[in-house]
């Protein structure tokens, strides 16, 4: 089958390529012509491990193709999804003006059946609106007799396993309106789901919701234990004995109940702020989904008073090395990463920071520069002469360290974990001063 991606971001290149890989012919579309040559070349714009020989590999078998020729590629194919960024807007909605583009450009082109995926996060009622510019731009043209559909095809995608996602989905969900629609969509995932059925038909506007329900309910689940750990540190619990208590009951299960520096990344922080928003434009008070936006960034404040708390409120002139700048392991994505405001809230009080991430140091550097931060090629070098060590981001290779260089390396002993990722009661037979979220 032939498709169109337009938008050669993170969904739109990983779900291009996955259509690839079954097989597809699949036109990845960008305004961007710098991105397309590198794409070309094969230089991913994006770290997600295995994407870039998948990339390869497609290319070369002439199956999966980069422009910026939006009409060529339209006219050749019968799926067109729309893959392009759905920014916070100023009041905390989603900024639909790149989706509503792409449909203006869709009805400008298209002269067969064609179905449009909305593959793009966007909020319930969306797809009223992309139905509406693509019939203006059809009447404009005097072609009213092209039929189209549109359907919902939200992503759930996890950065750093995203390829695994797609290829093997737990849940494909499609909110569609017509049999056609919802024949050849079955079709085009037919290559996903040969072990088991996964796709879950739906009317649209369920589609649309559920996209933003999965990622706030996360979202809640990881706010609760980050609130609870405050109430473990004022009583002496043990918010890791608690998460292993409540994850072995299968009704609230293991997933996202690990304490720590807060959600960031591209999708909860934003996903949560539109679904507040959509709940007030229709007079609703999202009661919840408010508190978990509040607390969320309020754990970031509690990490920075413990260092500050230690200092006696005077970090200036101190070395702070920071092992993970990422809002996650496995990927480069800085976006709203925990990093960020803890770099930022030292920086301001005259505090020096080493840094070193895997991935994610030339992201880190585009966002916070390099006033007042080093970013250190190999992560012990980051240690020397440090006042402490902050571990942001629980990459692999920061588990199980050698906790005897570190103490060699390092000015003083202290270390500040915002992942839970040591023992407190090994840390202090070793002779570290350790701080960490909801443990004694």
């Amino acid at each position: 089958m032939k498709l169109s991606i337009v938008g050669c971001g993170y969904v739109g290149l990983v779900t291009g390529t996955c259509f690839a890989e079954m097989g597809n012919d699949v036109y990845c579309i960008d305004i961007d012509e710098n991105k397309i040559n590198n794409l070309k070349k094969n230089i991913i714009p994006i770290y997600e491990p295995g994407l870039g020989e998948m990339v390869e590999r497609n290319v070369s078998e002439g199956r999966l193709f980069f422009t910026t020729d939006l009409t060529n590629a339209i006219k050749e194919s019968l799926f067109i999804f729309i893959a392009v960024g759905t920014p916070l807007g100023e009041d905390g909605s989603a900024d639909l003006q790149h989706v509503l583009s792409v449909a203006r450009d869709i009805g400008r082109i298209i002269e067969n059946y064609t179905i449009v995926v909305n593959k793009s996060t966007v909020p319930v009622g969306t797809y009223k609106k992309v139905i509406e510019v693509i019939n203006e731009e059809l009447k404009l043209r005097k072609r009213e007799d092209i039929r189209f559909d549109v359907v919902s095809n939200p992503e759930f995608l996890k950065e750093g396993s995203a390829i695994e996602d797609f290829m093997k989905p737990d849940r494909i969900i499609i909110g569609a309106n017509s049999e056609k629609s919802i024949n050849l969509m079955k079709e085009l995932y037919s290559s996903f789901i040969r072990k088991r059925e996964r796709i879950i038909f739906m009317d649209i506007p369920s589609s649309e919701l559920t996209k933003y329900a999965a990622n706030a309910m996360l979202a809640t689940k990881i706010t609760f234990m980050n609130e609870l750990s405050l109430l473990c540190e004022k009583t002496g619990a043990d918010i890791e004995n608690i998460r292993k208590g409540i994850g072995s009951d299968n009704r609230i299960g293991t997933a996202f109940l690990f304490a720590g520096l807060g959600y960031g990344g591209s999708c909860f922080p934003k996903d949560v702020k539109a679904l507040i928003q959509t709940s007030n434009n229709l007079s609703l008070n999202a009661k919840i989904l408010s508190a978990v936006d509040q607390i969320n960034q309020e754990q970031r404040i509690v990490f920075i008073n413990k260092i500050l708390n230690h200092f006696k409120n005077n970090v200036s002139g101190k070395i702070f090395t920071v092992w993970g700048l990422s809002f996650k392991p496995q990927t480069d994505d800085m976006r709203e990463a925990p990093s960020i405001d803890i770099i930022n809230a030292l920086r301001e009080r005259g505090a020096l920071i080493k840094s070193h991430d895997p991935v994610a140091m030339e992201s880190a550097k585009a966002i916070l520069g390099s006033e007042k931060i080093e970013y250190i090629p190999k992560y012990y070098d980051a240690l020397k002469d440090s006042d402490a060590l902050l571990l942001l981001t629980e990459w692999h290779q920061f588990r199980n360290p050698d906790f005897y260089r570190i103490k060699i390396l390092m000015k003083q002993p202290v270390i500040f974990d915002g992942r839970n990722q040591y023992e407190p009661s090994i840390m202090k037979e070793m002779g570290f001063t350790y701080y960490c979220i909801g443990r004694n």
